[in-house]
């Protein structure tokens, strides 16, 4: 298995009141890819860091290999959610996968 760990900031012009909305919505279609996308097994949206975190939210998710990560990343599905729910509100992006 592969964890996929991806973290992000929001953008400076977005206003504080319109975050946690946001944030459920981003919540809401990345983990509803868990079914659609093959190799996705679990996909966790974090929304609270601690205070010490560099990045504002982020989303783990479990893969069954590291063939299903790119699978993930070029799927329609997820592309889409990320092109309307995530990519126009964040940026500083990182990302770090892993075999456990």
């Amino acid at each position: 298995m592969v964890h996929h760990i991806v973290m992000w900031n929001f953008k400076d012009e977005i206003e504080e009141e319109k975050k946690a909305t946001l944030q459920a919505e981003m919540a809401k279609h990345l983990e509803g890819l868990v079914g659609k996308v093959p190799g996705l097994l679990s996909a966790k949206f974090v929304v609270a860091p601690l205070t010490t975190s560099t990045h504002d939210m982020a989303l783990v998710t479990t893969l069954e290999n590291a063939e299903d990560v790119k699978v993930y990343g070029s799927h329609p599905d997820h592309v889409a959610v990320a092109n309307k729910y995530v990519r126009p509100y964040v940026c500083n992006r990182a990302c770090l996968d892993y075999e456990v």
